[in-house]
């Protein structure tokens, strides 16, 4: 939770910094309008690649304010945290991987020495989700392979669901960017008619502004909703990854646990 809060503060900052810059250029340019576009012809001149990025991050910035601040603030409040949820997710799977074929192999020389309590401190000195499986089958090792087997299954539900935790959210802000969108669509169109009311004729123009505004949240919406959902399915790749390996040394440390009591409980 620590590791979520400073991941929030950070990017709170970070967003924050973003803010005031895009500002201060806003001034900038509404100041001084000529030589802005004096500097800008010479820059398109000197380095056309720049002006084209440069005309990029402008024109998100310009439909980005255009969207309504109210909604548009909502959207990218849910991108910051979903994205830091993927993060600290991505994170812990990270550090829950290790080369289990080596971890195994320890475990197994360990156990064909008759060296328990070794293959018990490997274990304890493994991070990671597969070594705590292991090492909880080792606790019970004299206790018979079925009460291993149970044991083991059950611990393995419950570092599933430690994989697991809060990718619920990450769903949540999956849902809620679109449908924020979709809401701010529908009270811009709703705006949109009022001011033709108000007008009291039908105007292309009133139109034409009113609806544009009301789907650049729906676009903005679309695309956190897309970036959330790419670095959630990364995210669901890496614990199916992490739960097949705790499966596969589940079933390789039963057999082991077996042949250990073959040998030296006879």
């Amino acid at each position: 939770m620590k590791k979520l809060f400073a991941i929030l503060a950070v990017m709170g900052v970070l967003s924050f910094g973003m803010t005031q810059t895009a500002m201060a250029q806003d001034s900038t340019a509404t100041a001084a309008p000529a030589q802005t576009e004096q500097v800008a012809a010479a820059d398109e001149a000197a380095a056309p690649a720049v002006v084209e990025e440069g005309g990029l991050h402008k024109e998100l910035k310009t439909k980005f304010i255009e969207g309504d601040a109210s909604f548009m603030s909502l959207v990218a409040i849910a991108l910051v945290l979903g994205l830091a949820f993927c993060i600290e997710r991505i994170i812990y799977l990270s550090l829950a991987e290790v080369d289990v074929k080596k971890l195994m192999a320890k475990v197994e020389a360990a156990l064909e020495k008759g060296d328990v309590e070794g293959a018990k401190t490997i274990c304890r000195n493994t991070r990671g989700p597969v070594a705590s499986i292991c090492y909880q089958g080792l606790m019970r090792i004299d206790e018979g392979l079925d009460v291993v087997e149970r044991s083991v299954v059950s611990y393995g539900g419950v570092q599933a669901g430690y994989l697991e935790k809060g990718c619920s959210w990450i769903t949540l802000f999956i849902a809620m960017a679109p449908s924020l969108g979709f809401l701010g669509t529908v009270i811009g169109m709703v705006m949109a008619f009022d001011k033709i009311q108000q007008a009291g004729d039908i105007s292309p123009t009133v139109v034409a502004g009113g609806m544009k505004v009301a789907l650049i949240t729906t676009i903005f919406g679309l695309v956190v909703a897309l970036i959330l959902q790419v670095f959630y399915n990364y995210i669901l790749s890496k614990i199916e990854a992490i739960t097949s390996q705790m499966e596969d040394s589940s079933i390789t440390l039963l057999d082991m646990i077996m042949k250990y009591n073959l040998k030296y409980k006879k």
